[in-house]
């Protein structure tokens, strides 16, 4: 086992200490096929039919792990992007409060069980190049984001729990406005939405991703990531630069105006 991978399962351990040998053992099980879907470890799913894989990945620790990574890039994205890129002062203002509710979004997710499956995110220079660079990359992130929450959403209705669907739903929703604020920050309409997308291809107007598909898996939400140049703890494909998400909280920004901060039964 690389040292890597050693430490995440010892984070698991640490953090659930006070659980059960049985209860670490599931947890590291979960992690484990999470970290198969990032290349770094051999996964039982690999060769699996597509349905058997959404139905093998979509379980509760592994939709935790990769939602608490997705919030670690989003944390980096939002809180580099708003002191870098040269931004209008009302847009400048929401990547800020954007960068501290991912944060807010980690902690929580973390708090509950969530193990992120890296910390050091490789992004593109693109994204931090020019205001539409951001933007454009925050349109197509935050409805990865919001797919991966919708996922989460039907799992845990699906499995009767109505308190867990409710609370992923609160988070889809303020993806849904990151994405919208974007959208017109670029000169789009922002309110272009009758329905949140979940499996269908995207259609929205100047979309720069138009035509990818929803998805179903919670992990290919890693993989429309990397195919946009991100890399999770390893080199993302062309120009770009590792980000330790550990340096890059501390100066993440906040707004006074930022209320909610509990989810319902949180």
């Amino acid at each position: 086992m690389s040292d890597a991978l050693d430490r995440v399962f010892r984070s698991i351990d640490e953090q659930h200490r006070g659980e059960s040998a049985l209860t670490r053992r599931k947890l590291v099980a979960g992690t484990a096929a999470t970290l198969g879907s990032l290349g770094l470890l051999a996964t039982p799913f690999a060769n699996a039919a597509p349905k058997a894989r959404a139905a093998a990945s979509n379980d509760p620790q592994t939709i935790l792990n990769v939602a608490a990574t997705a919030e670690v890039l989003a944390t980096i994205v939002n809180t580099v992007g708003a002191a870098r890129v040269d931004l209008d002062k009302v847009t400048r203002r929401n990547v800020r409060a954007a960068a501290r509710e991912e944060l807010i979004h980690y902690n929580f997710l973390v708090k509950n069980g969530g193990v992120p499956l890296t910390t050091r995110i490789w992004v593109p220079d693109a994204v931090f190049a020019s205001p539409t660079g951001l933007l454009s990359t925050l349109e197509v992130g935050d409805q990865i984001f919001v797919n991966a929450y919708l996922i989460a959403t039907k799992h845990f209705g699906d499995a009767g729990s109505g308190q867990y669907a409710a609370i992923t739903a609160e988070f889809m929703g303020v993806e849904a406005v990151h994405r919208a604020l974007a959208r017109q920050s670029l000169g789009q309409l922002g309110n272009d939405r009758v329905f949140m997308k979940y499996q269908q291809n995207e259609n929205a107007p100047g979309a720069p991703n138009m035509g990818q598909p929803g998805f179903t898996n919670i992990l290919t939400a890693v993989s429309q990531l990397e195919a946009a140049g991100f890399g999770f703890g390893k080199q993302g494909k062309g120009p770009g630069k590792f980000y330790e998400f550990d340096q890059v909280k501390k100066r993440t920004p906040t707004d006074s105006a930022l209320n909610t901060f509990t989810p319902s039964g949180g």
